[in-house]
């Protein structure tokens, strides 16, 4: 019988979306299913969200055509620097400051908008004609046999393909009905996300401030306004959250500072309670997962959206290499290549991120001046300093080819 693409996708958000436009792009016809509706996911209005896109995910980016269409919007990260802290106090004596000088590159990353970059995948996919993007449409199953996979939608309509992804999340039902089990923990933290507006200019320098509570990211963004993820207890977070936006800036200032002047919020509020989530596997046979669906991580280094595309690259170019070499893409054979690829790499970044929010997220006297030592130690470390660099931009490990910036 024939199939009706070579993959289906469930989920279209940012890792679906570049997902469908990589695997489309090495010759495959992709069905991309997402319950949301285009127009809301292509809103132009600002509303303060952003994403601190690794240098390897601009190159991927750039490979898959979309990098030019958002380059404009975008606001590199020139400077990093990591501190601990106490509201009202201002950061400690001791931190690091990591200079994109120092590797050969250029800048570590870039700040760009969520909607600059839903807009411009959004745009991608409507050009590519291998791609059949089906919004406001809901999988409700979906039977996996030797030939292929099927899903069936909710209206009753049912597709077919060699392969299904699941880009759908931290609680996919794409693994639940898999019956891929999770593992992990709620970290009682809650990330209040906004944008502030600042009298005097961020000069390209992301700060991480870590709080007793949680870390505070002030990411720079274009026109002297920055991106805000303040993490807070989950409790303290549902009453900030509850405030009207004179008494969120109240509560925000003793933690943000005065370094860059009078402060405003600029855009819409939001808030997303943290947890940790780690697919016991990340494949099946015909089931491959990718970013949140596949491992869900600590905001504070910023790197679900890249560990996402890394996944995605990784599984474009095993399944690109099988395709030439005759094999079929959906046995699990070919997917556990991509497995192997990022297990290792998504198992490091889950632990390093959870070590990191312990060790800061608390005001014992005693962690605190470990930490502060240790910071001092890194930012007198040239060669070690420079190694954290590389891996903030995403050059560590075995990058894929699209990560490197070449096509496959």
């Amino acid at each position: 019988m024939k199939q009706d693409a070579d993959i289906i996708i469930v989920g279209g958000g940012l890792n679906g979306s570049a997902a469908a436009l990589a695997l489309a792009q090495v010759g495959l016809d992709v069905i991309l299913i997402d319950a949301m509706p285009k127009e809301i996911l292509a809103a132009p209005e600002f509303d303060g969200r952003g994403y601190a896109l690794a240098l390897t995910s601009k190159n991927m980016l750039n490979v898959l055509g979309v990098w030019a269409d958002v380059a404009a919007n975008s606001c590199p990260m020139l400077d990093i620097k990591v501190s601990d802290g106490r509201a009202g106090e201002g950061a400690a004596p001791w931190f690091v400051h990591f200079d994109h000088t120092e590797i050969e590159e250029g800048p570590m990353g870039y700040m760009l908008e969520d909607r600059f970059l839903r807009q411009a995948l959004l745009r991608a996919i409507e050009n590519t004609a291998a791609i059949q993007h089906l919004d406001q449409t809901t999988v409700v199953d979906q039977r996996i046999d030797a030939g292929g996979v099927s899903v069936e939608l909710a209206g009753g309509k049912s597709l077919s393909a060699k392969l299904l992804i699941g880009c759908d999340g931290r609680k996919s039902q794409v693994a639940a009905r898999a019956g891929i089990k999770r593992s992990g923990w709620d970290y009682n933290q809650t990330s209040l996300v906004c944008a502030i507006a600042h009298e005097l200019p961020h000069k390209n320098t992301a700060h991480q401030f870590f709080m007793p509570a949680g870390p505070l990211a002030i990411l720079p963004l274009n026109d002297n306004v920055s991106s805000i993820v303040w993490t807070e207890t989950s409790e303290r977070a549902a009453e900030i959250s509850a405030m009207n936006d004179t008494d969120y800036m109240a509560c925000l200032r003793p933690c943000f500072g005065d370094f860059l002047g009078e402060i405003s919020l600029k855009g819409g509020r939001y808030s997303y309670p943290l947890n940790l989530t780690l697919a016991d596997r990340f494949v099946d046979h015909r089931l491959a997962l990718v970013g949140d669906a596949a491992h869900g991580v600590h905001p504070l280094a910023g790197q679900g959206l890249n560990l996402g595309l890394r996944d995605i690259a990784a599984l474009t170019e095993v399944l690109a290499l099988a395709m030439r070499r005759g094999e079929d893409i959906g046995t699990i054979n070919v997917l556990r290549r991509f497995q192997q690829w990022r297990r290792f790499d998504t198992s490091s970044s889950v632990a390093s991120t959870d070590s990191i929010n312990k060790l800061f997220s608390n005001n014992n006297p005693l962690l605190r001046s470990i930490r502060d030592a240790g910071l001092g130690l890194v930012n007198s470390a040239p060669n070690l300093r420079r190694g954290l660099i590389r891996q903030a931009a995403g050059l560590t490990g075995e990058l894929p080819k699209m990560l490197q910036g070449k096509v496959l």
